[in-house]
This record gives C-alpha cells, structure tokens and sequence, in this order.
C-alpha cells in the first residue's frame, strides 16, 4: 500500500526553487534540498524522480511567477515604455523575497550555458526567444525603425536583461536605477 504524501507539492517546489535560486543548481545539494524542503531524499526521489527533475519543475514553478510581469508587457500597449516597466519590474521579483538572487532563468542560462544538458537548455532558449520576440513587437511600434534596427535593438535588450539580472544580485538601488535609464536613453 502506497503511503500518503504529508506535505504539499507545490509548497516543497517553492521551497527548492528559493534555494536553486540562491545557490544554483550544482551548488546545492540533496541535504540542503532535504532541509529546506522538510522532507526526506526518499521523498524527493519519490516525486519527482531525481535532484534534475526537482530542479526541472522549480524551473516551471518561477515560470509561473514571472508570468504575470510577462503577460504584463506582452498585453502592454506603450511599446519600448513597457520593456522599461518589465526591466524594473524583473529586478522587483527577487526583491519581493527579501533577497537579492538575480533571475532565475538567467543564472540558470549561466550556469548551464557549456553543458551539455538539453532539457534545461531547451527551457532557456524557449524563454530567451519569447521574451526577444515580445521586445521586438514593442519594438516595432516605432513606425521609424527598419526591421534591422529592431533585431538589434531586441539583441541589446535581451543582453541587457542578462546584464541587470547579474547586477542586481550585488549593485545598489541607484545603480539599477541608472542601469535601466542609461539602458534605455538611446533606445
């Protein structure tokens, strides 16, 4: 007979999301998950078959979070304005928990960007390329800019969002601040 789950899964996830975010992947390890988590490795092989696929799903878990600042700008009518809002409001998610971690799409991006592991990175490049396509729409709303000058546009924006994620794991405030406005001073 299968014994009952005692915790709730969407809650543990959390709990490991947190913790890859802060530490990333190779850095952290089954004891520090069993701790954080407050179960058992038994139980995190259980459900979700392996530290990867506990990662995979903490990988869907902040997908899930940033979702509402994504759908934000997508559904944004005010074009580069709105990249604008996204930045400040991408440095705002990791503030919301009290800890300066950057993106977690973005460390991961970093961390995974020599290995040779295609699931993660089909989950990056996924991301990365919806997230560059909706800055070229908004983008695009400039009747002025030729479609080369909006792919690279986009190109540099999609940079600097790797660039303000690192920054905001150890700048200041007023230094994201100006980040952001010199980012888009020219755009």
């Amino acid at each position: 007979m299968a014994r009952k789950k005692e915790y709730i899964e969407e809650e543990v996830i959390d709990k490991a999301m947190h913790l890859f975010w802060q530490n990333g992947y190779e850095n952290t390890s089954m004891k520090m998950l069993e701790q954080e988590m407050g179960i058992n490795k038994f139980s995190i092989y259980s459900s979700f078959g392996s530290k990867h696929g506990l990662f995979l799903e903490s990988l869907k878990c902040y997908n899930s979070k940033i979702k509402k600042i994504f759908e934000k700008l997508k559904n944004a009518s005010n074009g580069v304005k709105d990249i604008k809002q996204f930045f400040y409001d991408s440095v705002n998610i990791g503030h919301q928990v009290g800890n300066k971690k950057g993106c977690l799409v973005t460390n991961t991006y970093n961390e995974f960007s020599e290995s040779d592991d295609i699931l993660i990175k089909n989950q990056m490049n996924v991301f990365m390329d919806n997230l560059k396509k909706v800055f070229i729409e908004k983008l695009k709303t400039d009747s002025t800019k030729d479609a080369e000058t909006v792919l690279k546009q986009a190109n540099f924006l999609l940079l600097a969002k790797h660039g303000l994620a690192a920054a905001s794991r150890v700048n200041n405030q007023k230094e994201i601040e100006d980040y952001i406005e010199m980012t888009f001073k020219n755009i």
